[in-house]
């Protein structure tokens, strides 16, 4: 089976609307997952038969919208979801700070290599040290992360700015990468430390599976050690981006 993951804050006025047509059209594709919409934004993980996948993701596309979606692509032997959810939700991922407007600008990115290259150099391009900062939760963190990377503990995401607040002097005088399984959450996290006052931040392109699916070797990903955890029947994902082996 296919899976497609994407996210993309954008602004989405006619919430009701758009999920009456994805939810027909998902439907007929014989689709599984979960979309979320909000008025930032769309983020979802569907599965199905490869040919109707491509031509679902194919026809979201033609809406100018969702033209710039950066999919990422992996694969099951068996459908990893056993409905088909797609909700209209307050933010596509809670975070609780309406002054976060990530359909607004995009935070600045680093992209796959460049990170894994700057992990086997010790630093930045600008010579200072980089501090990965792990924005996922703290069960996702205990199976599988960046080796060094800081991890407050998060048991969600909507805590993340409170731990900034108490936390915020050990990110000084580095180059802060925030990440997460898709980017999704550390976009926003990258936001709000910046917004915060917290200089030299940026954000992983992709996040997680992006760096798996450009510098994974086999079931190996440079500077990452266990599998990353994706929320669905799967449980986690090794490096190759296949289903992680159970225990």
């Amino acid at each position: 089976m296919a899976i497609a993951a994407a996210y993309r804050f954008v602004a989405i006025a006619d919430g009701p609307a758009l999920r009456e047509r994805l939810v027909a059209d998902a439907d007929a594709a014989g689709l599984k997952g979960t979309l979320l919409l909000a008025e930032e934004g769309i983020n979802f993980t569907l599965a199905g038969e490869p040919q109707a996948l491509h031509g679902w993701l194919q026809a979201l596309q033609e809406d100018p919208r969702f033209a710039a979606l950066d999919i990422k692509h992996s694969r099951a032997a068996a459908l990893p979801f056993r409905h088909l959810r797609v909700k209209l939700k307050r933010e596509i991922i809670r975070m609780n700070q309406p002054t976060v407007q990530p359909q607004a600008g995009r935070a600045p990115a680093v992209d796959a290599a460049t990170l894994a290259r700057w992990l086997a150099a010790g630093h930045c391009d600008a010579g200072r040290p980089v501090l990965l900062l792990d924005t996922r939760n703290a069960f996702e963190v205990d199976t599988g992360a960046f080796d060094g990377a800081i991890d407050w503990r998060l048991q969600r995401f909507s805590e993340f700015p409170v731990a900034l607040a108490v936390h915020r002097q050990q990110l000084q005088g580095k180059t802060v990468v925030s990440y997460c399984t898709g980017g999704i959450r550390c976009e926003k996290a990258a936001l709000w430390m910046a917004a915060q006052g917290v200089d030299h931040v940026l954000q992983l392109d992709g996040g997680v599976l992006r760096y798996f699916e450009t510098q994974a070797t086999g079931a190996a990903a440079p500077h990452w050690h266990g599998d990353c955890v994706v929320f669905d029947d799967r449980g986690a994902v090794a490096a190759d981006l296949l289903p992680a082996p159970a225990g």
